[in-house]
């Protein structure tokens, strides 16, 4: 399997990653962890259980951008150190988010999310710049 193909199935064990926080915080709540009402009771944490939980969402947010970004460089057939740079980076970016999100490092959080985004964007445009790249020599 390739280094893009791995980093993608990381970043989906990342979205339960994420989840791990929010679980804890729900349990911690007087009654427990309410598994008859899972949705409403995330909707009622407060500090880090809610932070965790908005990490988790924007983690299944952003996973399908950079799932279609790997997937369109490999149908394109653009491999190497490139393509690999961006998908490791992606994954770096996703786990340094959460963290910095559990820690409400906010400023620096957007900063990581916005690098993150860039990955997947330049993975989605990657077949144009090799294209223009090859076209150029």
């Amino acid at each position: 399997m390739s280094i893009p193909f791995w980093c993608v199935f990381i970043s989906a064990l990342l979205i339960y990653v994420a989840k791990m926080p929010v679980a804890k915080a729900m349990n911690a709540e007087a009654g427990g962890y309410d598994n008859r009402h899972p949705r409403a009771q995330q909707g009622r944490l407060t500090g880090l259980g809610a932070r965790a939980y908005a990490a988790h969402l924007n983690s299944i947010e952003i996973f399908p951008l950079f799932a279609a970004g790997v997937l369109i460089a490999h149908v394109a057939q653009v491999f190497g150190w490139w393509v690999d740079l961006l998908a490791v980076l992606f994954v770096v970016t996703r786990a340094l988010y959460l963290v910095l999100y559990w820690k409400d490092l906010h400023w620096q959080r957007s900063v990581v999310w916005g690098i993150g985004l860039l990955c997947c964007l330049l993975l989605m445009i990657s077949p144009a710049i090799r294209g223009l790249l090859i076209g150029s020599m």
